[in-house]
């Protein structure tokens, strides 16, 4: 009895934690870090304010922890499918992290284009942890690219041009399949969105 009510508090404490954590990635992608408020926070949480320093000193602890989860979340699906898809056709390495890319758009994290793309200023610590994780993710994404290239499997004359092509019809495109009602319409866009994505990484820079 002892034993287990303590671990059962711990785990009631950490998936409140958790919560807090996501809902402060949702409001990070819709407001940007200027704009969320720890009073944003709590009401989003249904917590009381002084109930939240429990979990977090400050709005920068907070958004640090986010920050984190969010790469974690993001960088280890796409690194498992990338250590997963070695051997095989960079095609195909390309076509599987894009894929993965697409259902963590689709799913768990669909802010993640907007929090590490598109968003503007963030204190220094905060947006070095942002393009740390840019980095990352576009080093996997790249260096599959690249290879292709030497390999002659991808046509194109610019890397980099390829790489951001990918990385814009990916996050804009997403938000178009979100909108998808019907099932069948929602598969039918997620295949031709790879589909669409893979023709033009595999041309970009040619005449």
């Amino acid at each position: 009895m002892t034993t287990e009510a303590p671990s059962r508090l711990s785990r009631r404490r950490d998936r409140r934690k958790a919560e807090i954590v996501r809902e402060t990635i949702r409001l990070l992608a819709i407001n940007g870090y200027h704009a969320v408020s720890l009073e944003q926070v709590a009401e989003a949480t249904d917590i009381a304010k002084p109930t939240l320093y429990h979990y977090f000193s400050s709005k920068d602890e907070l958004v640090a922890e986010a920050l984190d989860a969010l790469t974690s979340g993001v960088m280890d699906r796409l690194e498992a499918i990338h250590t997963a898809t070695l051997g095989e056709s960079y095609r195909d390495q390309l076509r599987a992290l894009s894929t993965e890319h697409l259902d963590i758009l689709l799913g768990e994290y669909p802010e993640v284009g907007l929090i590490f793309s598109f968003q503007g200023s963030w204190p220094e610590v905060h947006d070095q942890a942002r393009k740390s994780m840019r980095r990352r993710h576009d080093e996997i994404f790249r260096n599959v690219i690249r290879e292709g290239m030497a390999n002659g499997e991808f046509l194109c004359e610019d890397l980099e041009v390829a790489l951001q092509c990918h990385h814009a019809i990916m996050n804009n495109v997403s938000s178009w399949v979100r909108q998808q009602t019907d099932p069948v319409a929602t598969v039918a866009a997620r295949t031709a969105t790879i589909n669409t994505v893979m023709r033009v990484v595999a041309a970009a820079g040619t005449d």
